[in-house]
């Protein structure tokens, strides 16, 4: 397993973009699940570094794991701020025009569309986000 830890602010978001990136390259992954992959990993930092902690503010941590046959990367995000699982957000009603729905919510459903499984625990103290996807391989 490789471990980031940054400080949950959105001016680490290229750091935690780039760490992420070069992970996935070095695993051979195909630029459309990068993108993906980007997307989702993006969401959930900006969301931890914009709620998670009050004022004092408070690391994330990124780990990262690979399997092989099928190879899949694992991402997990840990962070000691409030207690709160984006997954239990209800869906945006994607049928309505954009003037009708809701703020908010539409990148944790994008990212639960985007991930091929995603499950969250609040343990010991910690959120812990851990979304997994497949790598396809040539």
């Amino acid at each position: 397993m490789i471990e980031l830890v940054v400080e949950a602010n959105v001016d680490k978001l290229g750091d935690v973009i780039d760490f992420v990136n070069e992970k996935l390259e070095a695993a051979s992954c195909p630029v459309k699940t990068k993108r993906q992959i980007d997307i989702s990993v993006e969401e959930i930092f900006v969301n931890i570094a914009n709620y998670a902690y009050g004022e004092d503010g408070g690391d994330a941590v990124l780990q990262m794991e690979f399997t092989d046959s099928p190879k899949v990367v694992s991402i997990t995000f840990l962070d000691g701020g409030v207690p709160y699982n984006p997954l239990e957000k209800e869906d945006p009603d994607t049928s309505l025009s954009l003037e009708e729905r809701a703020v908010g919510g539409l990148g944790i459903f994008m990212t639960k569309n985007l991930m091929d499984d995603m499950f969250y625990e609040y343990k010991d103290g910690k959120n812990i986000l851990n979304m997994k996807k497949t790598i396809p391989q040539d």
